[in-house]
């Protein structure tokens, strides 16, 4: 086990205490660094799938950068279009480029005023300063790109609803990516029906476009995630610490740990860190530990950071009864970067 306390460049994520202002939640709704250049035209539509060709075309005209549309002939009738939504939304399955696609609209419309983050991001803006608040600082915002889009919880659909109507009314236009089309939202988590009207209500506010493909991250990646014995992974934290900023905790302390931090601050735990370590890594049974470890997954994954890890393999973290639930989507992406993720490490 590595001695964090005596090891220069090794951190406890756990001991960490991160605050954010609600004013530094809002500067950081930008693309995460690793889509800082993603642009329409480094998106690599797979030919197997011409959703993923379709729904570029259809996203650069949304975002003003398409071919006109053309018209009929001298004596042809034209053909009526539907009226625009003010919303795209990307319903697909995890690791097809929808985050790409969305990075590509934010950068590639010319908006003065533009807002990226994750669903989670928004939801905790408004947890920060307060609906209305929220409200007066989005409002007038050209643009606004949500990903990965999730209803867990009645709270969540009616104050997303509200302010996605407020900022439409406003002229905001919205562009969206989840696992779950717009009208099933919430289903198998809570109780779906209840909320229907509200659901379908923002659900009319958008486009809907299946993206359909394989994976990116597996494609290169043979086998499970990588799994390091103790002493490899004292060889591996040591040997690391003498050039990058490395955090070093048993798994159950970051589990424990986030239960104590706001998912909105799951950024800063990692500020300043280049590989995470996690010992001692065991099967998650309690859904609200996995789904606080799957929002922290996101955050570690935004920000390409590596990470070593013993125990059991992070591609099995989750319990068979949680894959077969109302979360089977959110643990198979988590899985999906946790597999990168040990592939990237340097050990």
């Amino acid at each position: 086990m590595t001695d964090t306390k005596s090891t220069p460049g090794v951190v406890r994520l756990s001991d960490r205490q991160p605050a954010v202002s609600g004013p530094e939640m809002l500067a950081s709704l930008v693309p995460p660094p690793q889509f800082d250049g993603a642009t329409f035209d480094s998106y690599r539509a797979d030919p197997e799938y011409p959703s993923q060709e379709d729904a570029k075309q259809t996203l650069l005209q949304f975002a003003g950068r398409g071919a006109p549309v053309k018209r009929g002939g001298l004596f042809s009738r034209a053909k009526k279009e539907p009226a625009a939504k003010p919303g795209v939304y990307l319903d697909g399955g995890f690791g097809v480029g929808k985050t790409h696609l969305l990075a590509a609209i934010y950068h590639a419309m010319p908006a003065r005023r533009k807002y990226f983050g994750s669903f989670i991001e928004y939801t905790a803006l408004v947890g920060a300063l307060g609906y209305k608040n929220t409200v007066d600082l989005l409002r007038g915002a050209d643009l606004l790109c949500i990903d990965e889009f999730e209803l867990d919880d009645p709270g969540d659909t009616m104050v997303m609803t509200r302010l996605l109507g407020e900022l439409v009314a406003s002229g905001t236009k919205l562009a969206a990516t989840s696992n779950t089309p717009p009208n099933a939202l919430g289903e198998g988590r809570f109780a779906a029906q209840d909320f229907l009207r509200e659901i379908h209500q923002m659900a009319d506010s958008f486009r809907t476009m299946r993206i359909d493909g394989v994976d990116f991250r597996q494609r290169a990646i043979d086998g499970h995630a990588v799994v390091l014995t103790d002493e490899q992974y004292a060889d591996a934290v040591a040997s690391a610490s003498a050039s990058s900023a490395v955090s070093d905790d048993a798994f159950d302390d970051v589990i424990a740990h986030l239960a104590r931090v706001h998912p909105s601050r799951y950024i800063r735990l990692i500020d300043g860190i280049e590989i995470v370590g996690l010992r001692d890594v065991r099967v998650l049974t309690d859904q609200s530990e996995a789904l606080r470890f799957v929002a922290f997954v996101d955050r570690v994954y935004d920000a390409q950071i590596p990470i070593l890890a013993t125990g059991v393999g992070l591609d099995r973290v989750f319990a068979e009864e949680m894959l077969g639930g109302g979360y089977r989507k959110k643990y198979l992406r988590a899985i999906s970067r946790l597999n990168a993720l040990t592939h990237s490490s340097p050990a």
